[in-house]
């Protein structure tokens, strides 16, 4: 008898977990994974690796692509609580130091996103063919637009999405995370940055704009 009753208020309290709305989230703290990274309109398509530090507010990027005849790399480490970026150039060991938009932190749900919906990316017919997950609207504020995918258990990013009139979409797609940091040293800039300028007149970077920057220095190339 007890048996039973405490199986019912299992699933009572079961149904009134999953009745509720999802909330926006915070990943976890220390996160490693990979990302693939389409723009210009999903006419550039990079992959790399993220690693992310929640408590030092610290991303480092690494990505890559070959377009045509060109394999080209960026190396970016972004520094949310210095409000910084620096994009790192090892073959020519120079840097450079860009403002950054602190505004978007990817790996969360900001407080003022809207809930698109919740959707199974999968199956929910059976128990592990499915992965639910929440998507989440916004805007920033010079108007863009931006949607984000997430996982309703555990917080962790899947799909990432940027539009802007100028530069069109942007969309990241992360896979492989694991919940820790392979290299802690991923978070200080090498040595050959410490000269580096803050670059004035340009435009703060924002986390859309910084992954999309293998695009724009593709063209720069051509």
């Amino acid at each position: 008898m007890n048996s039973v009753w405490v199986l019912s208020c299992f699933s009572l309290l079961l149904v009134a977990a999953t009745g509720q709305a999802p909330k926006p989230c915070f990943a976890p703290e220390l996160l490693t994974g990979g990302v693939t990274v389409t723009t210009a309109d999903g006419l550039m398509v990079t992959s790399g690796i993220v690693a992310y530090d929640a408590l030092g507010q610290r991303l480092r990027a690494r990505h890559y692509g070959n377009f045509g005849n060109l394999t080209v790399a960026v190396d970016e480490l972004m520094l949310y609580n210095q409000e910084v970026m620096y994009e790192i150039n090892w073959s020519a060991e120079k840097c450079r130091k860009l403002p950054l938009d602190t505004y978007f932190m990817p790996m969360h749900v900001p407080e003022d996103a809207l809930l698109l919906g919740q959707t199974f990316l999968g199956s929910s017919s059976s128990w592990g063919m499915g992965l639910l997950t929440n998507t989440w609207v916004g805007q920033f504020p010079n108007n863009d637009t931006y949607s984000s995918t997430f996982t309703e258990f555990g917080c962790l990013p899947v799909t990432l999405t940027h539009y802007s009139p100028k530069s069109g979409w942007t969309t990241i797609s992360t896979y492989n995370w694991v919940i820790g940091l392979s290299n802690p040293q991923d978070f200080f800039v090498p040595p050959f940055c410490d000269e580096a300028k803050m670059e004035k007149f340009v435009k703060p970077q924002n986390f859309f704009s910084a992954m999309g920057s293998l695009a724009m220095t593709v063209q720069s190339m051509k």
